[in-house]
């Protein structure tokens, strides 16, 4: 039998301090190898020394020899087999450790130089890794290059340096940035810390997006004090956590993004983004414009088994021209996520000129947020072909700032001056909403769940299946507003199917009906089963200029019909009391 053999870098040899047994040594030494155990736990002994755990590694590192058993070596060879191939991949690329450029580790220090010089490096060698090692690192904008996995270890955090001359001005600011790039990737079970901070003022502002609220609250009588982050107005640069403009093959996995002074990740006009095992955070009492994640004009996106938990929006789908052309976002998926947010928690936003489509949303819990999932156009854009499934939502309401009312589900198609009163000479026309399917929900909210289009574009196509809405009034609220649990207006060819009403104590007194129609066009009701409001002498179900709407096997004590337009009104398998107002028609309820 030889006394030696080899494998991919690594060397079996007989023991030499041992020749009349059958033991066997095993030596690393490959140059740059990567270890392929740790902690094996063979029966590893040095000449007088007692036995231990050995580590095997490379070349680069310590070397030590390790003698196993002939009935262990066998094992040993396939578990080496197994790991060196999987290891040819990451051993094939080079690591740039950022230690090697200059960087300390101390927070204290300007690491900037020494993580863009590495990332340079790995860049110019046609890719790699960039290596940071456990520490604190302070940095100003660092700028990716094509081919570099930037991978922050467990125990290393990546601090956005406060100082603003650090960044590339204020629109591009950012901690990370990359700009038509291919096959990057931010790697790791490091953090990235955007160290934002706010103080609290008296608002100063009108904020025509959430003016009811503020209304609201100024009847209270109550202060409007507000969050703003530290140092506004003056200060200027605000940087995002990461902006991505034009990248290609992009993973982003596994690290945590935390206390961002704008949205955490941002990329335009991406291809093939996945976001996978990342844990994003600001905070929701005082979080202002710090989102989680807002893929704008992006295709085939992939967000999966994370948590958000921001102030502002958790995961925001754009089509705007802020960085380009306007782009769909589209073909994007998002699933096995814990979602919390003091605005919405997920959100197709009112900033789409172009498109979001082709989006599917599934196994995703939402928790402790101010609006569920909201779907709005102000720009002229289409919301088209969504698929929301297996879903749980809990809503409240936050401070009166946020966006929001504590409800689950919201639609909402507005021209942009009708919100803020500003004409545009070039203004598009209302967008469009249609073809989305809502299944599988169970919802805990606090207002209504409002599904609004507009009188010129109506919303189309709409489905609930199997959905629990439980509505509860929030005692601890600045204010309370709701009268229904859900409203729909604006609206054509809208089915729901198995649909539960629900009130859930405490109790409020201005609650009045469960479901309120207003201007709707074939309109399928079945299976429904809608309670009355505690308290209240109104209808449960509310039909107003409603055309072609037929309530099928479904639990509904009272419905009531008015506006001259109602028409085509049956109940089948359905026992109601019926009112109609003097301008119905007598044929119109069947």
């Amino acid at each position: 039998m030889p006394s030696s053999r080899y494998l991919f870098g690594w060397r079996f040899s007989r023991s030499r301090y041992f020749p009349e047994r059958d033991f066997w040594t095993v030596r690393g030494n490959a140059e740059g190898s990567q270890p392929l155990f740790s902690g094996f736990k063979g029966e590893c002994k040095q000449r007088g020394a007692s036995p231990r755990i050995d580590t095997l590694v490379g070349a680069g590192g310590l070397m030590h020899d390790c003698w196993v058993s002939p009935s262990r070596i066998s094992v040993l060879f396939a578990s080496v087999v197994v790991m060196a191939v999987l290891s040819q991949t990451a051993a094939g690329q080079p690591v740039f450790n950022v230690k090697d450029y200059g960087a300390t580790g101390r927070k204290s220090d300007d690491a900037r130089p020494a993580l863009q010089k590495a990332i340079d490096a790995c860049g110019k060698a046609g890719g790699g890794q960039v290596y940071v090692p456990p520490g604190d690192y302070t940095s100003g904008q660092l700028h990716l290059r094509s081919g570099v996995r930037l991978f922050v270890e467990a125990g290393a955090t990546i601090y956005a340096t406060l100082d603003s001359r650090q960044y590339d001005g204020a629109k591009k600011a950012s901690l990370i940035y990359g700009e038509d790039l291919h096959d990057i990737a931010l790697e790791g079970a490091g953090t990235l810390d955007g160290q934002s901070t706010y103080e609290w003022r008296p608002n100063n502002m009108t904020d025509y997006y959430i003016l009811s609220n503020q209304r609201q609250m100024e009847a209270t009588g109550k202060p409007l004090v507000r969050p703003f982050p530290t140092g506004y107005p003056n200060e200027t640069v605000y940087p995002r956590m990461v902006l991505l403009l034009r990248c290609v093959d992009v993973r982003i996995s596994g690290l945590k993004l935390i206390r961002s002074r704008s949205w955490t990740i941002n990329p335009y006009a991406c291809k093939r983004l996945v976001i996978d095992g990342v844990y994003i955070y600001s905070s929701q009492k005082e979080g202002v414009w710090a989102d989680g994640i807002d893929p704008d004009g992006c295709q085939d996106v992939h967000i999966s088994n994370s948590t958000i938990e921001t102030g502002d929006d958790a995961i925001v789908f754009y089509s705007t021209d802020s960085w380009g052309p306007v782009l769909p976002t589209e073909n994007v998926t998002v699933t096995n996520s814990r979602l919390s947010s003091s605005s919405s928690a997920i959100k197709f936003c009112d900033g789409n000129s172009n498109a979001v489509r082709h989006v599917t949303i599934s196994n995703v819990t939402i928790t402790n947020s101010n609006r569920g999932l909201a779907f709005m156009v102000f720009d002229g854009g289409i919301v088209e072909d969504v698929l929301v499934s297996n879903v749980t939502i809990d809503t409240r309401r936050f401070d009166w700032f946020w966006w929001g009312e504590g409800d689950p589900i919201h639609f909402n198609i507005r021209r942009r001056s009708e919100v803020d009163g500003t004409k545009r000479a070039t203004e598009p026309a209302a967008g469009i909403i249609r073809n989305v399917t809502i299944e599988n929900v169970i919802a805990h909210g606090q207002g209504t769940s409002a599904m609004q289009g507009h009188s010129n574009s109506w919303l189309d196509g709409i489905r609930l299946n199997h959905v629990r809405l439980f509505v509860s009034h929030g005692v601890e609220a600045p204010f309370e507003s709701t009268t229904a649990a859900m409203t729909l207006k604006y609206a054509r060819d809208v089915a729901m199917k198995d649909v539960e009403i629900h009130w859930e104590e405490p109790h409020s007194a201005t609650w009045k009906s469960g479901l309120m129609v207003d201007q709707v066009k074939d309109l399928l009701l079945s299976d429904m089963s809608i309670d009355a409001a505690p308290g209240s002498d109104q209808p449960v179900l509310f039909l107003n200029d409603a055309e072609g709407v037929t309530v099928r096997q479904s639990r509904v004590g009272s419905v009531h019909v008015r506006g001259i337009k109602s028409q085509g009104v049956r109940l089948v398998e359905t026992e109601s009391k019926v009112t109609t107002e003097p301008s119905v028609p007598p044929e119109t309820v069947k």
